[in-house]
């Protein structure tokens, strides 16, 4: 067994552990504090497809960003006994097992009819995921698409800015 399988296996346990832990937890904290080692262990997966990009932004994004943001929303909400609805019934836990199943059942029915899970994946070979090949492909053909699109967002900062600051001329 090499290295690449071992950590393999060891990030494929880990993000289905973590994942499974955050439905199972109790406390919202904790079930994002387990999210953000599941993301982790996508972005390895992402390092062992050599597509170093999609990890970096993964991390980013996802694991620094969307992340923090989710823990400061639940720790300004004060979650707590209190506050929290009661409960229903059984029964919409049964539909939920029900609804989950099913959904689970079709997503292996569409895998196993899938052509491309049955083909295997070159590792740690090619150049496919490498940054060098997005940002040449970004600044030779999509070079306009790109220059667009950074104008575009400039002008949404000018414009919240300019919203921003007529909201305070108009409050003071």
């Amino acid at each position: 067994m090499s290295v690449t399988q071992i950590l393999f296996w060891f990030l494929s346990f880990l993000a289905i552990g973590g994942a499974v832990m955050v439905v199972a937890s109790r406390s919202p904290v904790n079930s994002i504090l387990f999210l953000i080692i599941t993301f982790f262990a996508i972005s390895g997966h992402y390092i062992l497809l050599n597509a170093q990009f999609l990890a970096i932004v993964n991390i980013i994004v996802y694991a620094g960003a969307i992340m923090v943001l989710f823990l400061f929303v639940v720790m300004l909400m004060n979650l707590n006994a209190e506050t929290e609805p009661p409960h229903k019934s059984k029964y919409l836990m049964y539909a939920g097992v029900i609804t989950g199943s099913s959904l689970l059942l079709l997503v292996v029915a569409a895998l196993r009819k899938s052509e491309s899970i049955q083909q295997m994946t070159q590792l740690k070979d090619g150049d496919v995921g490498l940054l060098k090949n997005l940002g040449r492909a970004l600044f030779t053909d999509y070079v306009f698409p790109f220059e667009i699109s950074s104008v575009l967002f400039l002008s949404a900062m000018i414009g919240a800015v300019v919203i921003s600051k007529r909201d305070k001329e108009v409050h003071s």
